[in-house]
């Protein structure tokens, strides 16, 4: 993979993540918009730098986030947008890249969703959702999360995701060895 593909694709997957994170906190919403684009960017980067290859690599990408994460948005675990972006993410970085982001993402996503919940409802309301846990398993009935309960709280997910990305990307040999080269060039050239 050439030196400036993987650069042109950290750049855009990142400024994506940026852009998502923003509006999941803010709008817990994801735009289909930006999906698009990155999805589009993927398939246009890779085929530029690598044609057929490259087309080949961004559709395994792409269809591998969606068999990956369907099922999850099917149970109501992610929204639609946060598969939506990996989607676009799986085909801007390839297969490899993706997986390793998902399963990063899913250990980002526990410590992220207990800070944003706990930034929500607080102490308290984390020990009311324990509590409830604890009577449902006690009484072996089912009973549904108050209001200012942690477990009736949306979390957006992004950050988690783009963590997981984060992480993958510290631990790919290519990427390290960019950043390695990138780092290098700025402290020579100041």
């Amino acid at each position: 993979m050439l030196q400036t593909q993987l650069l042109l694709q950290v750049l855009l997957a990142g400024s994506f993540f940026l852009v998502a994170i923003g509006l999941d906190l803010y709008r817990q919403r994801i735009p289909n918009l930006l999906c698009l684009a990155a999805i589009f960017c993927g398939f246009a980067v890779n085929g530029y730098f690598a044609q057929l290859n490259g087309v080949l690599l961004a559709s395994l990408g792409f269809a591998l986030a969606f068999a990956l994460l369907f099922p999850v948005f099917v149970l109501r675990v992610l929204g639609a947008g946060d598969v939506k972006l990996m989607m676009g993410i799986g085909a801007l970085m390839g297969p490899q890249l993706l997986l390793w982001s998902l399963v990063y993402g899913v250990v980002a996503g526990a410590v992220t969703s207990l800070l944003l919940i706990y930034c929500k409802v607080g102490g308290r309301g984390l020990l009311q959702t324990l509590k409830r846990y604890w009577d449902c398993l006690y009484c072996q009935t089912y009973f549904r999360p108050e209001p200012g309960e942690a477990a009736g709280q949306k979390v957006p997910y992004a950050p988690a995701l783009a963590l997981g990305w984060i992480w993958a990307c510290a631990l790919d040999p290519q990427v390290a060895n960019l950043m390695a080269g990138l780092q290098q060039w700025i402290s020579g050239g100041v």
